[in-house]
């Protein structure tokens, strides 16, 4: 067999260099991203207990943080998570971890993800971040764009009696005498019908900085709820006195109400109606307000595009829901906060 060779001292190093050449985006993240900062949020989910006689050692938490990024990287389940963690040399690289040394398994990383959910870390991840990349003075602070995304779960099977008690805020009595049943029903999702195609999930409602992109607020709701409704959750203080850009699903009265509150100029499009269609002077504005309105968009299109398609989560329920989305959304920040750093050519690290 040609280019057949015996293994030689070296050849791990020597495969991980050819990674390194095809631009390897997990090195560049461990190059830039101070990953030891995040240690005390994150053990904040964890209580101190005295250490066991037996048994093995916990994971290091900060590696298990890494985990969960590589797992919303590539869209992975816990059991493909653990696989490919030990399938891959980028991965290994990524976390740390050589050929000698134990890997998280299925059941530990889903764990290790409860964990977080449970003591909403997600959002403190989030947040820290987010003061991280400002402190570096990464966001440009010249206006804000809102949008929201519609992130689908699996389809119930319910009945329409069920469905009915599920949208007053009941449980049918046979899941409640049931409790393996109820663990598989997700009673927080809702339906919405857009462009004539029905969607059942969620939504991830996020405000961008429009020089930078990057997410500096998000809001989580079921896909029922319309994208102004979290409007006035998104916009803060330090919108003040800024432009705010969003399409026609912002406009209306009461988001009017909302962008005066905060001070800012509203530069939302014009809606037309059934016998109120927009003028050519209202479209014009409306075609120019779109040409940065639609920087909003390459946000979800880095979760379409680089994150595997992440638009339909498989967790149940809105805590796992908004811990994903949150996960995401960190993910998101991570790799645009590095891009920025090396197109503006800074020799910092997050």
């Amino acid at each position: 067999m040609r280019n057949k060779k015996s293994r030689g001292l070296f050849d791990d190093q020597f495969r991980l260099e050819k990674i390194s050449k095809l631009k390897d985006p997990l090195e560049k993240l461990n190059r830039y991203i101070k990953w030891e900062d995040f240690r005390s949020i994150i053990d904040q989910a964890f209580r101190e207990t005295e250490p066991s006689l037996g048994g093995r050692p916990p994971f290091d938490r900060v590696m298990m943080f890494k985990v969960l990024v590589l797992q919303k990287m590539y869209n992975l389940s816990d059991d493909k998570t653990e696989y490919q963690i030990l399938d891959r040399f980028s991965f290994s690289r990524f976390l740390g971890i050589d050929l000698c040394d134990a890997v998280p398994d299925a059941k530990t990383i889903w764990h290790f993800r409860e964990q977080l959910k449970t003591h909403s870390i997600f959002d403190r991840l989030f947040e820290f971040l987010h003061k991280k990349i400002k402190n570096a003075q990464l966001i440009m602070n010249d206006g804000s764009i809102v949008d929201a995304r519609i992130i689908e779960v699996p389809k119930q099977r319910n009945s329409r009696d069920e469905n009915g008690q599920i949208k007053n805020g009941d449980i049918p009595e046979d899941w409640k005498e049931n409790p393996n049943k109820l663990r598989q029903k997700d009673t927080d999702a809702s339906w919405l019908k857009k462009n004539g195609k029905n969607y059942y999930g969620y939504k991830n409602h996020i405000k961008i900085d429009q020089g930078s992109k990057i997410i500096t607020e998000y809001q989580v709701t079921t896909a029922s709820v319309h994208d102004s409704d979290a409007l006035e959750d998104l916009l803060d203080e330090s919108d003040a006195e800024k432009p705010l850009w969003a399409d026609s699903a912002y406009t209306g009265k009461r988001c009017a109400k909302v962008i005066r509150k905060y001070r800012m100029k509203n530069l939302t499009h014009k809606k037309g109606y059934r016998n109120k269609p927009l003028s050519e002077y209202q479209r014009k504005k409306n075609h120019i307000k779109s040409k940065i309105r639609a920087r909003v968009e390459h946000v979800f299109g880095f979760a379409w595009q680089n994150l595997n398609g992440s638009t339909f989560f498989r967790h149940i329920g809105l805590d796992r829901i908004a811990s994903s989305i949150g996960l995401q959304n960190i993910v998101y920040n991570l790799f645009r906060a590095v891009y920025l750093i090396e197109a503006r050519g800074m020799s910092i690290k997050l």
